[in-house]
């Protein structure tokens, strides 16, 4: 029992960790594209 303890100790750090910096990236992607949205309609309108 002490052994499936330890994986898990050893394996849900990193996964907390992964999980944590995917939303903080998907966040942070999903600006950018709203920023490439917002300057194609602003260059087209120049045209």
């Amino acid at each position: 029992m002490d052994e499936i303890y330890t994986h898990i100790a050893n394996l849900g750090f990193p996964i907390v960790v992964s999980i944590y910096l995917l939303v903080r990236v998907e966040n942070k992607l999903d600006n950018l594209t709203r920023s490439i949205n917002e300057l194609t309609k602003t260059i087209a309108a120049l045209k």
